[in-house]
């Protein structure tokens, strides 16, 4: 299926149906010109983390342990990617979704999704532009026989310029170890490069924590392009990512997120951690905004 454009006089996006129902691109219109807010991609990529944005169904994260326990039952989960030692992401990001409709400012897919493990779900994605503003939302329904835990997010890669600086408030922040699971969390407070309480420059090393405690807004400058977007999450998402390999990468990740890495398996259980205990037929739905303006 080939890419599916979206566009209005202040924003445009490119969609890829077969490749996740992900982005190739999102840019706004900005002192008279198309100005890249995700990361723009070669056109003919295959592979999915090629993209600028994708959807993380029915789960985020890396999956430890070969599975998960739930209501007194193991689920074994089997790795996805090739260079990945464990499961990540779900499924649904590297599916082909079916375009359900579409209209001068709105784009909606849907999948049938069988998989990783147990899960069997309905999903249902709505791309809209309104003015400069992004907004996405992200549903699933529980097709499963069998109650499961459930969780949603999305994952943007914005540019990243030398100067770009982030605000978004958060409580605790996350550490991994060398195979990206968790290995601690403590306050944000004892890791000052990792507080965005008030805007900062993205760190110049390797990033890749998730922050809890987070209240749904975040703010992203670049005060070279005298550009700021502004990140609106709904409810659900009180947790996001951040992720950057260096401070020479020309892209880093913010992701808004239901839940933590390995919240399968982590202390406590996943819907002490921000999944969502879904029925058979249950549904939830997660939505986040995002909104271009002149710094």
């Amino acid at each position: 299926m080939a890419p599916l454009s979206l566009s209005s006089t202040n924003a445009r996006i490119t969609i890829r149906p077969d490749l996740g129902a992900g982005l190739m691109s999102f840019d706004v219109m900005h002192r008279n010109t198309w100005t890249p807010v995700f990361r723009s991609v070669d056109p003919g990529t295959e592979h999915p983390f090629g993209l600028s944005n994708i959807l993380l169904v029915p789960f985020s994260g890396r999956v430890s342990g070969g599975g998960f326990a739930f209501d007194g039952a193991f689920h074994p989960i089997e790795p996805n990617m090739p260079d990945e030692r464990y499961p990540i992401h779900g499924s649904a990001f590297s599916a082909a979704w079916t375009v359900v409709e579409t209209s001068d400012s709105a784009v909606t897919l849907s999948l049938n999704g069988a998989g990783p493990g147990p899960f069997r779900y309905d999903a249902s994605m709505t791309y809209r532009l309104d003015g400069a503003t992004l907004v996405m939302e992200l549903a699933v329904t529980n097709r499963a026989a069998l109650v499961l835990p459930y969780g949603l997010g999305f994952h943007p890669w914005f540019v990243r310029d030398h100067d770009t600086r982030l605000t978004a408030q958060a409580d605790r922040v996350w550490l991994e170890q060398d195979d990206h699971l968790p290995r601690a969390v403590e306050p944000v407070w004892k890791h000052s490069q990792l507080d965005f309480t008030r805007s900062r420059e993205l760190p110049r090393s390797w990033v890749n924590n998730w922050f809890d405690g987070w209240d749904g807004k975040a703010r992203i400058d670049w005060p070279s392009r005298d550009l700021t977007v502004l990140v609106e999450a709904s409810e659900l998402l009180d947790r996001y990512v951040l992720y950057s390999p260096s401070g020479d990468a020309d892209f880093f990740c913010f992701e808004p997120l239901s839940h933590p890495v390995d919240a399968f398996n982590l202390p406590e259980g996943p819907i002490s951690h921000g999944m969502v205990k879904l029925q058979p037929g249950g549904r939830i739905k997660a939505s986040a905004r995002f909104i271009a303006q002149p710094l």
